[in-house]
């Protein structure tokens, strides 16, 4: 099962007289993997390769290393460590050593491979989406019983009646919230997909 990380990470490496910094970290948009990249790219620095990856979205750059020796090995360790919703820039300051199309490869993707490998992971779950309505007196046992099937509560909206929930539930937990719900409201509550 893909996961994604906690939070930004960084891993360096010196390669043949050469500086790799590797920075990772979660994203969740196209939008937000350029904008770490512009944010953290070092203009000083000799190259600034990038690969992302967002469900069947991916993207990478060589930026002027040798055509396929930076931007695919990072996506390949973004996929070797199974990570999805990531984005990992590779930071070369050349140090006079030629290191080949071989050596760059092995380089970039190691570097990017132990990057994600110290990084602190959390699984990606699918999710689907649900609403449903309680009384206020029931609120408090309703998000217990959410949080215990491991759901996340999307939004609340109150109203003159009770609450309206909006929520994200794992598929296998559904049958039996739904049955703790029906128990909860003596069946008035009812799961409804959105």
């Amino acid at each position: 099962m893909p996961s994604t990380l906690l939070g930004a990470c960084e891993y360096r490496e010196d390669i043949r007289k050469s500086r790799f910094i590797a920075l990772a970290a979660p994203i969740d948009s196209a939008v937000q993997a350029q904008a770490f990249i512009d944010q953290f790219s070092d203009l000083a620095a000799s190259h600034n390769c990038w690969a992302w990856k967002l469900g069947d979205q991916y993207r990478s750059s060589d930026d002027g290393e040798p055509g396929g020796t930076a931007g695919r090995p990072i996506l390949a360790a973004i996929e070797a460590q199974d990570c999805d919703r990531v984005v990992v820039l590779l930071i070369r300051w050349y140090g006079g050593i030629q290191l080949g199309t071989g050596g760059l490869a092995r380089a970039y993707g190691g570097c990017a491979n132990k990057c994600l490998q110290q990084a602190e992971k959390k699984l990606l779950v699918s999710r689907a989406l649900y609403a449903c309505e309680c009384s206020f007196s029931e609120l408090a046992l309703v998000k217990l019983r959410i949080a215990e099937a491991d759901g996340l509560i999307d939004s609340e909206n109150y109203m003159a009646s009770g609450v309206e929930l909006q929520l994200a539930l794992v598929p296998e937990s559904i049958a039996a919230l739904t049955r703790q719900l029906a128990d909860i409201s003596r069946g008035r509550m009812v799961l409804s997909l959105r």
